[in-house]
């Protein structure tokens, strides 16, 4: 296959852990195509963690459930897809949908895993291999190896700048919070409620850190998590800063690099606190297994969890037990800072 000055089309997932997965892929896709015009498609949340990537020439925004979820628009993305002239696409999602918006765009070249559904829309059928068979970065990358490019390596990337460092620097000076002092952020939310640490646990954790060790404790977060920071809140004799809704997702990567320590479960700050390499990170994992959606690499970072039974990973959304959470405890976690 020549690789020289084609435009080459990435049609990525949904969910922000997995498309911080993917930068492996884009870079490893861009080391396979240095010459040529590079473009990926997310959805508009995602947007932000891919901002910046300097392996891709261009962002084109696909909202299935919003700008995009009548028929009629799906239509015109297909016709924007198509004035584009795309040469080759990468499906890094298993939807019949986007194989079809690929083909009545004219994609000459579709690779992508095959499904029953979607195989004849694909001319480059990767056997597909069982979900959680792999990481979630080998799950992508095995996409682009198995079509015949050469995959180097495995890390992930997330990039951030001057101005997102110092619209942290100033929240911190505004807070009083000086260079020498121990700078904690625990991260309460997630995206399912599983995967969620008790509010108590947290309340007690931030109490510990901060009359035992005397750290200046920040709650991170976005809006949707600005009343469980609050509840936790509530449940401390200490006083922790509450920053649920101030941070986008770049200034988030500008505190998390700052950070002494973060804290946090399995969602998508840890992946980016990691990308950019914080200094400690103790991530808390219950329903999904560290092997297929943990951190990489572990250098830094420390996992948390307890054996309590259960099939991991598992996926019952509406759990009323959350035991595998609640079998972690916060005697555990400042146990590991204790030895760090």
């Amino acid at each position: 296959m020549n690789n020289t000055g084609k435009k080459i089309l990435i049609f990525n997932i949904n969910w922000l852990g997995d498309v911080l997965f993917s930068t492996a892929t884009i870079r490893n896709i861009r080391r396979n195509y240095p010459d040529s015009f590079i473009a990926c498609i997310i959805p508009s949340r995602c947007y932000p963690i891919l901002k910046g990537n300097p392996h891709l020439d261009e962002l084109i925004i696909f909202d299935e459930k919003e700008r995009q979820r009548s028929s009629l628009a799906k239509l015109r993305f297909v016709q924007l897809l198509k004035s584009k002239k795309f040469d080759v696409v990468f499906l890094l999602h298993r939807s019949f949908t986007r194989a079809l918006i690929c083909r009545l765009a004219g994609i000459p070249q579709r690779v992508g895993y095959y499904t029953k559904k979607r195989g004849f829309l694909l001319t480059k059928r990767i056997k597909p291999v069982a979900r959680d068979a792999l990481h979630r970065i080998d799950y992508y990358l095995n996409i682009i190896e198995k079509a015949g490019l050469k995959v180097e390596d495995r890390y992930l990337e997330f990039f951030i700048d001057d101005k997102d460092a110092n619209f942290i620097e100033d929240f911190l000076d505004k807070k009083s919070i000086g260079k020498d002092e121990f700078l904690v952020a625990i991260n309460p939310g997630g995206n399912w409620l599983p995967k969620r640490w008790p509010e108590v646990n947290w309340a007690i954790l931030a109490d510990k850190l901060i009359t035992e060790f005397g750290a200046r404790v920040i709650i991170t977060g976005s809006y949707t998590d600005i009343y469980a920071a609050q509840k936790i809140r509530d449940l401390m004799k200490e006083k922790p800063i509450i920053a649920s809704g101030v941070f986008n997702l770049k200034q988030l990567g500008a505190l998390c690099k700052r950070l002494d320590l973060f804290i946090t479960a399995d969602t998508g700050p840890l992946h980016i606190a990691n990308a950019l390499g914080a200094k400690r990170i103790i991530a808390l994992f219950g329903p999904t297994s560290p092997e297929i959606t943990g951190p990489y690499p572990l250098k830094n970072t420390a996992i948390l969890s307890k054996d309590v039974g259960c099939k991991i990973p598992c996926y019952v959304v509406r759990c009323k037990d959350n035991r595998c959470m609640k079998a972690v405890t916060p005697e555990d976690v400042i146990e590991k800072i204790r030895k760090w």
